[in-house]
């Protein structure tokens, strides 16, 4: 049986999406995070296409400004052990506050095994300083 009236119930429920953010792929930061992860492991683009199961064409065209497919997308984030909202960006995203970087990277840094606690301890040490820097070095936004 062939029924359509589910797709009539979900329009129904979902009337209208224009309020939604138009969203798309930060190919940038995809593409900086693919060849960081591949310099470190010492992979050729060639051999990273074949670890993805992806044609080396599809990191070119990465390279070269364009949206990955979403399997290449899934198969890239998950080789990168990255959640793929880290490479999600929204419409105004820009105006919105920024999370506070050392609590963003907290938890990444402490998730690593390559890293004792005192090393974690002291990378937040040296982002924080960073941070701190940049922020009184930033001339300040007039409204």
């Amino acid at each position: 049986m062939n029924d359509t009236s589910n797709s009539v119930r979900l329009v129904k429920h979902y009337p209208d999406r224009s309020f939604m953010a138009s969203t798309s792929i930060d190919v940038a930061s995809l593409h900086a995070a693919l060849d960081a992860a591949r310099s470190s492991k010492e992979l050729s683009w060639r051999q990273l296409a074949a670890l993805l199961e992806l044609s080396p064409s599809t990191l070119s065209r990465l390279a070269n400004g364009y949206t990955p497919d979403t399997t290449a997308f899934t198969s890239m984030v998950t080789w990168l052990n990255i959640p793929a909202e880290r490479f999600i960006t929204a419409e105004g995203l820009d105006e919105r506050e920024q999370p506070d970087l050392v609590a963003s990277l907290a938890p990444l840094l402490r998730a690593r095994k390559d890293l004792k606690p005192e090393d974690v301890d002291h990378l937040e040490e040296l982002i924080s300083s960073a941070v701190r820097r940049f922020h009184s070095e930033r001339p300040t936004r007039e409204a």
